[in-house]
């Protein structure tokens, strides 16, 4: 995955911004700024979103910028898909990350046992995906059912929705988003 503190200095200075300055106007510690930027800390979203709003950008122009600037494999091992879930209880391994212009966000999605997503919730996309191993208690709206490997389900995302491990044992799915949400 590219460094996104290279990718914020560079930004920084595009703008002829110094640390100081950035610090000033984003609210974020100069010595933040720093550590980010030598990529010897990763960012929050809320501090990744003051830097980049005080230089006039967006969280979706950045990574938009980013990912054209980095090489992309067509191909991805198992072990090298990156984490942007929790192991512990619901991990979501995330294909293509770096592949420029991504319109697609593919997943492998591990549910520890009673994992839950919490709270229904909505978004501006569609969504399918397929289990392959345990049990997946899927709700969309009124309606819920548990799913087994092989079954399956797509739905509009602006429907209320949570996912849900019942079973005693460990259940994945493989996913697709679009447009992606991550």
């Amino acid at each position: 995955m590219p460094a996104i503190g290279a990718a914020i200095r560079e930004m920084r200075r595009r703008r002829q911004l110094s640390t100081r300055e950035l610090a000033v106007r984003s609210g974020i510690a100069h010595s933040t700024i720093s550590l980010l930027e030598r990529d010897r800390m990763s960012p929050s979203v809320d501090t990744l979103q003051a830097i980049l709003e005080a230089m006039g950008s967006t969280l979706t122009g950045f990574f938009s910028e980013l990912g054209e600037a980095a090489p992309s494999s067509p191909f991805y091992r198992g072990g090298d898909l990156p984490e942007i879930g929790r192991t512990t209880s619901i991990s979501y391994r995330m294909v293509g990350i770096n592949h420029p212009g991504r319109k697609l966000l593919m997943l492998r999605e591990t549910y520890q046992p009673g994992a839950d997503t919490g709270e229904a919730f909505s978004h501006k996309a569609q969504e399918a995906g397929i289990v392959t191993a345990g049990r997946v208690e899927v709700s969309v709206g009124e309606r819920t059912r548990i799913l087994e490997p092989g079954d399956a389900y797509y739905f509009d995302s602006e429907t209320p929705h949570r996912f849900r491990n019942p079973g005693p044992e460990p259940a994945e799915l493989i996913s697709a988003i679009t447009p992606p949400t991550y």
